[in-house]
């Protein structure tokens, strides 16, 4: 395994100086974002599609800092009912795409996206329940109308510029929010679409992390570190379901955490062994949320944490057996 840092949480400073930075901690590889909801403050893939010589320098800031790319991430909403919405999102991920085989970078991490409930809709509807009927409607038009043939198209896309990987992040808000929704679309457009893990998405769902990696086995196409912590006073209350402001935290459900705030190092250790257990040895990417630190501290605590649970050696042969 190797540990990475999603650098958007250091877009306060230019990208050779985020790199010096994750450089001085230890970090190994970085993740840089390319569009969608997080920004461009470090890689604006439209410029650099224009200007080749400046994939050349941000290949070199990598380099130079000893470091790798781990992946490409452009977090959006293609299929927005919104036409105009949808289609900067869209762009903003072919783009990343065509960034990415310029780079020789294998893996684009973005998210499903999520309709409207109908045609005539004008903002996305996430659908939690089956029942009135509409909600079981809603679904099956939002998958087998829009999400699907949407992604088909995209997964040629995606192959014909030779990269391997798109690694969806499971997070409620979007069609494919859990490890079932994951196979889900997975199964109907091709083994191009993974997951992008990030605990944190899942653990206020109820899911317990191993089993969902167990699950999802070689469809793991990347990892995100990130914690939650529930509120067990609020949700005995209220249940897990919330829409209250983030930075409402007294108050709220759950909040994100950094790694090691929300679930202590035995879940953490057995996170990295059950990814290790399905074959998934690659990057472990730090994304920072956690509202009660500065980024500084927050990242340096995760970073602390996975330095003693995450694996990096490789297991070698079994001498003892």
């Amino acid at each position: 395994m190797k540990l990475s840092v999603f650098a958007v949480l250091l877009q306060d400073r230019p990208f050779d100086e985020a790199c010096a930075y994750l450089a001085s901690k230890g970090v190994q590889a970085v993740e840089i974002g390319c569009g969608g909801f997080p920004g461009k403050a470090h890689c604006d893939p439209r410029e650099l599609l224009a200007h080749p010589e400046k994939i050349d320098a941000l290949k070199s800031t990598v380099e130079k800092h000893g470091l790798e790319i781990a992946a490409l991430s452009t977090h959006g909403n293609p299929v927005h009912p919104d036409k105009e919405i949808a289609r900067a999102f869209h762009e903003d991920f072919e783009n990343t795409v065509l960034l990415a085989e310029k780079l020789g970078v294998d893996t684009v991490v973005t998210f499903s996206g999520c309709p409207g409930g109908s045609p005539e809709d004008k903002t996305p509807n996430w659908v939690t329940c089956p029942w009135p009927d509409d909600f079981a409607h809603i679904v099956e038009y939002q998958w087998n109308d829009v999400l699907i043939p949407y992604w088909r198209k995209e997964v040629e896309f995606v192959k014909a510029h030779n990269v391997k990987k798109v690694a969806l992040e499971m997070h409620p808000g979007f069609c494919v929010y859990n490890p079932e929704t994951l196979r889900k679309l997975r199964n109907a457009v091709g083994s191009v679409i993974g997951a992008n893990l990030d605990p944190s998405h899942l653990f206020w769902q109820g899911i317990d992390i191993p089993a969902a990696i167990r699950y999802l086995s070689n469809a793991i196409y990347y990892f995100h570190a990130k914690d939650t912590k529930i509120d067990e006073i609020n949700t005995a209350r209220n249940g897990v379901l919330d829409t209250k402001h983030y930075a409402d935290e007294i108050n709220r459900s759950w909040i994100f955490r950094s790694v090691g705030y929300g679930h202590d190092a035995r879940v953490w250790r057995d996170i990295m062994s059950a990814l290790r257990l399905v074959g998934y040895d690659g990057y472990i990417s730090i994304e920072h949320e956690d509202s009660l630190m500065s980024v500084p501290e927050g990242l340096s605590k995760a970073i602390d944490m996975l330095k003693q649970t995450m694996m990096f050696e490789s297991t070698g042969g079994m001498w003892w057996a």
